[in-house]
């Protein structure tokens, strides 16, 4: 039976229409900041309507950042490791983090031709506002997916300035989802995508730890879409809700192919680089049970770092000689992998719930996933 799209409704967050996604429990806000320290920003950019005319608009887009903890993450590094699902995408600094173990700067995520812009605003804010001006490297984390669809992605539109009010604008506490920051212009399952968080605690028993995890998504095939089990993507075609892979394909005369997405893993357990490489991969859990099969075109990217082991001496610590650390048991990091794989797919889905209807270049429409139809289909 046809029904009516109902793009208006009030968004909410996927457990807010009563569906739970598996037994642990989340945080006190179900986001990455419930991991003590750690904070997000974002910088968004709307502007315009109506046909692309290049470094005018229309304009959907921003940046989002993450701050590792409270203190100077240049100063104070923290462990941390990469996985890489499907690799056409990008990530900067994962040859050093990979190579010391350690970040180093706060992470952004933004579009795919504003990497470079967002990548020297991080160092000049490291040199000017934190006021080092004795900096002599940095290799900062910047991440993208592809916003081009919706925003005028050759326009350039992201400045130093807007990378340096999301830094500002950091904050612990509830985290903004949907079209915003670097989230702005993206698309998800076929359905308007953008910024997902949430969290998991695991038992006290198997250590008490926290995992949050930030998705920035922006893939999909609309059958592939899976909400709690549910082939929910299967259940609203695209002759009830408009998709958007028919018509780039006739536009670009070729196959359709699919974006990307950048997840972000926060703990605040006391893991080694390997054990957060190892956390990185679990990511990979969650992004399948939405529906992510890593496609060709798809740069699947994700980043673990974890806060337990706070103190480390960074490169410009030249009297450190040995540092001292703590790490779980390998045969204990079990409930981490659960708690990533849970706290990623919720996230996705948080995104896809948030997100709204946008319309971009050339008229261009997407519309957010129906929470009505996801309700009345999923809700126990």
């Amino acid at each position: 039976m046809a029904r009516m799209l109902n793009d208006a409704a009030p968004r909410k967050r996927l457990r807010d229409l009563g569906v739970t996604i598996g037994r642990m429990p989340t945080g006190t806000h179900n986001a990455i900041t419930d991991v003590a320290g750690v904070r997000v920003g974002h910088a968004t950019i709307v502007s315009g309507d109506g046909p692309l005319h290049v470094g005018e608009g229309p304009v959907r887009t921003g940046v989002t950042v993450i701050l590792p903890h409270e203190g100077d993450i240049g100063v104070e590094p923290l462990f941390a490791g990469s996985h890489v699902l499907n690799g056409n995408g990008e990530m900067t600094g994962l040859l050093w983090i990979k190579e010391s173990g350690m970040l180093t700067s706060p992470i952004a995520i933004t579009n795919t031709h504003s990497v470079g812009v967002v990548r020297d605003a991080l160092i000049a804010y490291e040199a000017q506002r934190l006021r080092r001006p004795e900096l002599f490297w940095s290799l900062p984390v910047v991440a993208e997916t592809y916003d081009g669809w919706l925003n005028d992605i050759n326009g350039m539109h992201v400045k130093t300035e807007h990378v340096w009010a999301a830094l500002d604008a950091a904050a612990d506490g509830p985290v903004a989802e949907g079209c915003v920051g670097g989230g702005t212009g993206m698309i998800c399952h076929e359905f308007k995508g953008g910024i997902g968080t949430s969290s998991r605690v695991v038992s006290g028993a198997d250590g008490g730890s926290t995992v949050g995890v930030l998705v920035q998504a922006n893939y999909g095939a609309r059958h592939l879409l899976r909400i709690d089990g549910v082939p929910v993507g299967e259940l609203i075609p695209c002759s009830q809700v408009p998709g958007f892979r028919e018509e780039r394909a006739r536009i670009a005369q070729r196959e359709p192919g699919d974006g990307s997405i950048i997840i972000v893993v926060a703990t605040d357990a006391p893991l080694l680089p390997h054990q957060c490489e190892r956390l990185a991969q679990r990511a990979t859990i969650g992004l399948a049970r939405v529906g992510g099969i890593g496609a060709n075109s798809s740069g699947d990217i994700f980043l673990a770092f974890a806060t337990g082991n706070r103190g480390l001496p960074g490169a410009e610590d030249a009297a450190a000689e040995i540092a001292t650390c703590r790490m779980i048991a390998n045969d204990r990091m079990t409930p981490l992998f659960e708690a990533c794989a849970e706290a990623t797919e919720e996230a996705i889905l948080n995104a896809l719930c948030m997100a709204t209807t946008t319309a971009g270049i050339d008229g261009r429409t997407m519309h957010a996933l129906p929470l009505d139809w996801v309700r009345e289909v999923c809700a126990t």
